[in-house]
C-alpha cells in the first residue's frame, strides 16, 4: 500500500480559492475524512483527487508517483482510484453482478478471473447472495454496498467517498456506519470521505481535516478535535460546549477546575482568554447557597433520553451549556461547578 500526500493544493474559479493551499498526509490504509460546512472546498479537494478538476498550485502525490500539479495531470482512469458517489450511480438493467463487474470488464478481464473477482468483491460488502438481483430491487444501504463493492473489484489504491450517506434516512445512516467501519477493518483500504455531518466524521474517520473557506483549520483524530479544538470556530463547530471569557490560561493550555472557576470570578477587563467547556464539564446544583461561587438562571430544558440538556445564563450574559439528571424550572437559579476548560486560539 501506499500513501497519498497532498502539498500545498490550490484551486481558483475565477479569483475565488475554492481550496488555498491545503497540505495533507495520509498514510496507507488510513480512514480519514473531509469535513466542514457547505462551500468549504472539500468535495472539490476529492475531485482534484479523483482527477475530475486540475490544480493550479501545490501537487498531489500517491507514493512516489504525481498525479496532480501545476504542470502534470494523470486522467482519472489512471490513478488507480476509485470513486464512491452520493447517487449510487448504478446501471438500472444490470445486475449486482454485472454492476460489480463493469470496471474490470471494461479492462477486458472475462472469464473465472472475472467471477472470482465479482464475487470476492460482493463477499467484502457481504451481498455474496444479492448477484443476481436487480438495483431496484434493494435498499438504499443495500445499493451503497453494491458501489462499494464496484469500488474494490479494480484494486484501488485509494476509494474516494463523497457524502455516501446523505441520501439515506437517520436510522438507515446509522446502520450503514456500521458498515462502513467493516468494510474498512476488511479491506485495510485507504479511505477518504466526504462529508459535512460531524457526528459522521466523528464516528468513522482515525483522523479528520477540518476546512472553512478553502482553508485547512485543523487535522487531528476526533478525540483531539473535540477535547483541544484549535480555534473557537472548530470549538462550535465539533460538538456542543460553551465560549467563556476569563481572566486565566494561554491558548493550547487545559484548565482544571480551581483556575477556571477564578477566571471567571475576576473582573470583566481582564477576562480576555476564550475557553471552551463542554457540557459534560459542567455539574449543576439545584439549590445554591446564596453566596455560591457561580450562579446562573435556567433559560431553557430540553429532555434527551437520557439526561436533560440546560441551556443557563450566567451573571456576566454568557450562556452556558450543561448537562443534568432532572428537569429543572425555567427562570430558577442555580449554582456552577466548572471542572475544566480548554484555552482557545484567536481567531485570525
Amino acid at each position: 500500500m501506499t500513501g497519498l500526500t497532498i502539498d500545498r493544493v490550490t484551486k481558483r474559479f475565477g479569483e475565488h480559492a475554492a481550496v488555498d493551499a491545503l497540505s495533507l498526509s495520509i498514510n496507507p490504509g488510513e480512514f480519514v475524512a473531509l469535513l466542514g460546512p457547505s462551500g468549504c472546498g472539500k468535495t472539490t479537494m476529492l475531485r482534484m483527487l479523483a482527477g475530475f478538476e486540475s490544480v493550479n498550485a501545490g501537487s498531489i502525490q500517491l507514493g512516489d508517483r504525481t498525479l496532480a500539479s501545476a504542470d502534470t495531470h494523470v486522467p482519472p482512469e489512471q490513478r488507480n482510484m476509485a470513486m464512491v458517489f452520493q447517487s449510487y450511480a448504478l446501471w438500472p438493467h444490470m445486475s449486482v453482478a454485472d454492476n460489480v463487474g463493469y470496471p474490470v470488464k471494461l479492462r477486458g478481464l472475462r472469464g473465472a478471473t472475472y467471477q472470482q473477482k465479482v464475487q470476492q468483491a460482493l463477499a467484502l460488502v457481504e451481498l455474496d447472495a444479492y448477484a443476481e438481483r436487480m438495483p431496484q430491487a434493494l435498499s438504499g444501504g443495500q445499493r451503497q454496498r453494491v458501489a462499494l463493492a464496484r469500488c474494490l473489484v479494480s484494486d484501488p489504491s485509494v476509494v474516494l467517498l463523497d457524502e455516501p450517506l446523505a441520501n439515506l434516512d437517520r436510522h438507515l445512516r446509522a446502520t450503514m456506519e456500521h458498515s462502513f467501519r467493516d468494510f474498512h477493518r476488511r479491506t485495510q483500504a485507504t479511505l477518504v470521505y466526504v462529508t459535512h455531518d460531524q457526528s459522521e466524521a466523528m464516528a468513522l474517520a482515525s483522523r479528520i481535516a477540518v476546512m472553512r473557506e478553502g482553508r485547512l483549520e485543523q487535522w487531528a483524530t476526533p478525540e483531539t478535535l473535540y477535547r483541544q479544538p484549535r480555534t473557537a470556530w472548530v470549538a462550535s463547530f465539533i460538538g456542543q460546549g460553551s465560549q467563556l471569557k476569563v481572566a486565566a490560561g494561554r491558548p493550547g493550555q487545559r484548565l482544571e477546575e480551581a483556575a477556571l472557576m477564578r477566571g471567571l470570578a475576576a473582573i470583566a477587563t481582564e477576562r480576555t482568554q476564550a475557553v471552551l467547556v463542554r457540557p459534560e464539564h459542567v455539574t449543576v446544583v439545584p439549590e445554591p447557597p446564596p453566596l455560591h461561587d457561580l450562579r446562573a438562571q435556567v433559560e431553557g430544558v430540553i429532555f434527551r433520553g437520557e439526561r436533560y440538556e440546560m441551556h443557563l445564563r450566567l451573571a456576566s450574559g454568557e450562556a452556558l451549556l450543561a448537562y443534568h439528571h432532572a428537569a429543572l424550572v425555567e427562570g430558577q437559579q442555580v449554582g456552577l461547578i466548572l471542572h475544566e476548560g480548554w484555552s482557545l486560539e484567536p481567531e485570525a
